[in-house]
């Protein structure tokens, strides 16, 4: 039997998204939409590339497409918000210093599929097929 790695506790990443939480919960979002957009897009211009321009992209094809959806942070990340909750959200590949950036939905989305369906997308780049799926996908999560 392999031996057990020691549990070191959190990473510098995950703590780092923590200390956003604590700060973004300081904040009510909502009160003020060009506020709120004004920090979730500085935040994107933040970000590295190629993240930072997929994060413009997608900001712009998901308030286009519910704009009834309020930009906000969520543990450091940009989302949109139904009615206060978290509806979708876009993790950077370098948040995690993953390979692709997320694209991912809470349960408030209504994109239920029958008994099983995805609720994150891998996102390497956007083609325009992309951006009407996600712009459907949107969509659908409000309804």
């Amino acid at each position: 039997m392999p031996a057990k790695k020691a549990v070191k506790g959190f990473t510098n990443a995950e703590k780092a998204a923590m200390k956003d939480r604590t700060q973004e919960a300081k904040i009510v979002w909502g009160k003020n939409r060009a506020d709120d957009e004004k920090a979730v897009l500085a935040k994107i211009a933040g970000f590295p590339e190629p993240d930072r321009s997929m994060g413009k992209r997608l900001h712009s094809i998901i308030t286009s497409a519910a704009p009834e959806l309020s930009p906000r942070l969520w543990y450091g990340m940009p989302a949109y918000s139904k009615e206060g909750e978290v509806l979708c959200f876009f993790q950077p590949a370098s948040k995690f210093q993953a390979r692709y950036g997320t694209l991912g939905f809470n349960d408030k989305a209504k994109l239920d599929d029958g008994t099983v369906w995805p609720t994150s997308f891998a996102i390497k780049e956007l083609s325009g097929g992309d951006e009407a799926r996600i712009a459907a996908l949107v969509k659908k999560a409000v309804s």
